[in-house]
């Protein structure tokens, strides 16, 4: 369950669809916008005007962390600011095919703040005809081995990654199985006659 909070007023003339359509946000408009209750959290969304957020639940539990959508010119800085702040640790990195949503693709990342016990959740879209994501590998070395993943099933690329080769499958696999689009192969099996006195 999620409520998207985080957004300027309609009142200021401003929804969420028009900051989408690239509408100009004025320095009071965003200075009125809900931030979370969290400090941290707070900090990050207060310094990046083009991020928005919404409280989860966990399906298992009351717990909550906090998603942030964050844009893709803004990523770097982002994990930077988020990790001098005290969302130090490293715990994942994924991308996802929304195969008929556009932006198509999505790299999330989950941080976690060992002195405060807070999780994050940021997320990021990019486009099927340009799937770029900065590297984060600068800033979590931990990044590492995931964006290779990412790259190798999905297809995301990630400027600036130090070895953006091929992590699970052979350097000659042509395309990203984990796309929605990838063709789905098979394999004849033949199976014995079965046995006469079942």
């Amino acid at each position: 369950m999620s409520d998207q909070v985080g957004t300027p007023d309609a009142a200021d003339g401003l929804t969420e669809e028009s900051l989408a359509e690239g509408d100009a946000v004025s320095e009071g408009a965003m200075s009125e916008r809900a931030l979370p209750d969290s400090e941290l959290v707070a900090q990050l969304v207060s310094s990046f005007e083009g991020i928005t957020y919404d409280i989860r639940s966990y399906a298992s539990s009351d717990a909550t962390y906090t998603m942030l959508y964050v844009p893709v010119a803004d990523w770097v800085a982002f994990a930077t600011m988020a990790r001098d702040i005290g969302f130090d640790t490293f715990i994942d990195l994924a991308a996802v095919d929304h195969f008929r949503d556009a932006p198509r693709f999505e790299v999330a990342l989950n941080l976690l703040s060992m002195d405060t016990n807070e999780r994050i959740v940021a997320s990021t879209r990019v486009p099927y005809d340009h799937p770029v994501v900065p590297t984060l590998t600068g800033v979590f070395a931990g990044a590492n081995f995931y964006e290779r993943e990412a790259y190798d099933l999905i297809g995301i690329e990630f400027p600036g990654h130090p070895d953006l080769t091929r992590i699970l499958l052979p350097d000659d696999w042509e395309g990203h199985p984990l796309r929605k689009d990838f063709a789905v192969g098979a394999i004849p099996v033949e199976f014995k006659a079965g046995s006469s006195d079942l």
